[in-house]
């Protein structure tokens, strides 16, 4: 088996001609990029040859379609890294305590946020539980003035207590699923809170 021939280096071509080769391929490829590519895709025809070919009413198309699968999707609210369902009831009287069953379902790795929104002073008693394994959890709150208050953070596989408001704002628990599967996170709460939601 033998090596191909190496050319000698007058075989080579020259530099002149190595720039223009360059140069007609750069205005090859501009001339393609005007009268092809721009119609057909963005519905932009400088020369003319698009609306000739049919070319910039596609491009035309294209660019809407885009423009309105841009604004459906910014509609869309962000996807959560939880299913969550809610039960609840609400009472008659807007004094009196309410009552919610949410469960939140974690793949590993994966964490979520329920919060209530409560009254200084205001009391919940509550009920949390895992279906499987323990969960890292922060018990804490925030509001405009306060940025973040701990009130007990841990590992737990159930945690029952009264949780009872330093100020007024957003209260309530972040959970993290650190085993390898995925947990179902069920809360309980009962008393004076004005709403209840995942903040994901």
């Amino acid at each position: 088996m033998h090596n191909a021939n190496i050319p000698d280096h007058a075989e080579l071509p020259s530099t002149a001609k190595l720039i223009k080769s360059t140069i007609i391929a750069i205005i090859i490829a501009t001339v393609i990029l005007v009268t092809l590519v721009l119609p057909a895709e963005f519905g932009i025809d400088p020369t003319g040859i698009g609306k000739l070919t049919g070319l910039q009413r596609m491009g035309e198309i294209k660019t809407a379609l885009d423009q309105e699968l841009e604004e459906a999707q910014s509609d869309i609210q962000p996807e959560s890294t939880a299913s969550i369902s809610d039960s609840q009831t609400l009472p008659a009287d807007p004094q009196a305590p309410r009552t919610n069953v949410m469960s939140v379902t974690l793949d590993p790795n994966k964490s979520t946020e329920i919060k209530l929104t409560m009254t200084k002073d205001a009391s919940v008693e509550f009920t949390w539980t895992t279906d499987a394994g323990e969960a890292f959890f922060d018990l804490h709150a925030d509001s405009k003035e306060v940025s973040y208050h701990v009130y007990e953070k841990g590992s737990a596989s159930t945690k029952t207590g009264t949780l009872q408001a330093a100020f007024d704002g957003n209260h309530g628990w972040y959970w993290k699923n650190r085993t390898p599967n995925p947990i179902t996170i069920t809360l309980n709460t009962t008393g004076h809170y004005q709403d209840i939601k995942e903040m994901n």
